[in-house]
C-alpha cells in the first residue's frame, strides 16, 4: 500500500483523521464542533471539522459519505466527492444532508465523512473539428441498458 506524506493542522480540539481499519481506503473525518447540531429531514449544514490540509502537488482530497450513517439514518454528503486540491489551506468542512425521515444530531467528535487521497492526472485539452465515433456514439443516461 503507497503511503502519501499529508501535513495536518487541528483547531480547536479537532480529532485528527484515521482510518478505521489496517485496509481501509478513507479515513474518517469527524465533525469539529463543540455543541451537537441537529438536522431536520431534508436539511444540510456545513459542519467544520477543525482539520486544515497541506496536500503534496498532483494528489487531492476527496470528501466521501459513512456507509454506516447513510443506510442507518439516511445521512449523506452532498456534493460527493468533495475535492480538496492540493492549493487549498482552509478548513475542511462537510455538507451534510439528512435524507432520512427523522431528525439527525451530530455530536462534538463523531465520524462525519472520509477522505480518500487520490493523485490527479490533468488532462491537455486539444481542440479538434471531430472526435472519433463508437457504437454507443451519443447515448447517455441509461442508453446501454437498465
Amino acid at each position: 500500500m503507497k503511503r502519501v506524506p499529508v501535513r495536518i493542522r487541528l483547531e480547536g480540539g479537532a480529532a485528527p483523521p484515521f482510518y478505521a481499519s489496517a485496509h481501509a481506503a478513507g479515513a474518517d473525518i469527524c465533525a469539529g464542533i463543540h455543541e451537537p447540531m441537529e438536522l431536520q429531514p431534508g436539511e444540510r449544514k456545513l459542519i467544520p471539522t477543525g482539520v486544515f490540509l497541506e496536500l503534496p502537488e498532483g494528489y487531492e482530497a476527496q470528501i466521501r459519505p459513512r456507509s454506516g450513517l447513510a443506510v442507518r439514518n439516511g445521512i449523506t454528503v452532498l456534493n460527493t466527492p468533495g475535492t480538496i486540491d492540493a492549493d487549498y489551506r482552509g478548513e475542511v468542512r462537510v455538507i451534510i444532508i439528512n435524507h432520512g425521515t427523522e431528525s439527525w444530531t451530530v455530536h462534538p467528535r463523531e465520524r462525519i465523512a472520509q477522505m480518500v487521497i487520490q493523485p490527479v492526472v490533468r488532462a491537455e485539452f486539444e481542440i479538434a473539428e471531430e472526435i472519433s465515433q463508437t457504437a454507443r456514439g451519443a447515448g447517455g443516461f441509461g442508453s446501454t441498458g437498465s
